[in-house]
């Protein structure tokens, strides 16, 4: 598959604006880690291979343990994850997969548990901004660099 076009050439402007997302959630309460299993798990869901390939390698930089990695697509048949990544991985399943059901009652009390409104509005704009980075890649074709 032969990728289309360069967005950040084409349209600098709308890559800077998606820049400058990645930018405030460089200020929220979420880890790297944290962070990195939203994206990885939201690019499974959608089938973005370039952003899966980026995401793991950079999971494992910032010091994930690669076998949960490895379980992230089975997350809810293991107990590698804490109650606090599984309200968010049940989150990130629901907004990306938004026409389902949406983000459910059920997972958005759960998530009050463990989060404060801001905490709970920062997650949410880091899933909506992976999903918008999965188009942008599943859109343009985007393809992995395998040589990194």
């Amino acid at each position: 598959m032969k990728a289309r076009f360069n967005i950040a050439v084409v349209d600098a402007a709308a890559y800077k604006a998606m820049g400058a997302l990645e930018t405030y959630l460089q200020t929220t309460f979420l880890s790297k880690n944290l962070k990195e299993l939203i994206k990885i798990r939201a690019s499974q869901i959608n089938g973005c291979a370039y952003c899966i390939h980026m995401h793991t390698q950079d999971a494992i930089k910032y010091g994930e343990n690669p076998q949960r990695i490895y379980l992230l697509n089975a997350w809810r048949e293991t107990n590698a994850f804490s109650q606090e990544e599984r309200v968010i991985l049940a989150m990130t399943e629901e907004i990306t997969l938004i026409s389902q059901n949406g983000l459910t009652d059920e997972t958005y009390a759960e998530a009050e548990k463990f989060f404060s409104q801001n905490e709970i509005a920062q997650i949410i704009m880091a899933i909506i901004t992976i999903n918008a980075w999965n188009r942008i890649g599943i859109s343009t074709r985007l393809q992995p660099d395998l040589n990194v």
